[in-house]
């Protein structure tokens, strides 16, 4: 079985082919959580970007037991309660526990 990183890169390289280049581990949580927002493709504030980011993590990690559902509010937005926090990791284990995630998203 290929190794997490090598996972990672051909995820990134199939994406990059499909949808845009360059694109880093920000970029992957940015199209997850804008896919999973369902509001179609728009200009969004720099505020909603971070939403959009925290959007894609809590539907990421929520099967690992780090997020619960909570809710869509009335503007469509999606809200989630944190159950364990992810802020005791490292940034390299966050990183990590991110791509594998996402990893088993597009499974």
């Amino acid at each position: 079985m290929e190794n997490l990183n090598e996972q990672w890169d051909k995820l990134l390289l199939q994406l990059q082919k499909d949808v845009v280049e360059d694109l880093d581990l920000k970029g992957v949580l940015f199209l997850i959580g804008v896919q999973e927002l369902q509001m179609g493709i728009k200009e969004f504030s720099k505020e909603e970007k971070q939403d959009i980011l925290h959007l894609a993590v809590c539907k990421l990690l929520t099967p690992y037991g780090y997020f619960k559902f909570e809710k869509v509010d009335e503007d469509g937005w999606p809200h989630w309660e944190e159950i364990k926090p992810i802020k005791n990791f490292t940034s390299k284990q966050q990183d990590a526990l991110l791509k594998e995630a996402i990893l088993a998203y597009f499974d």
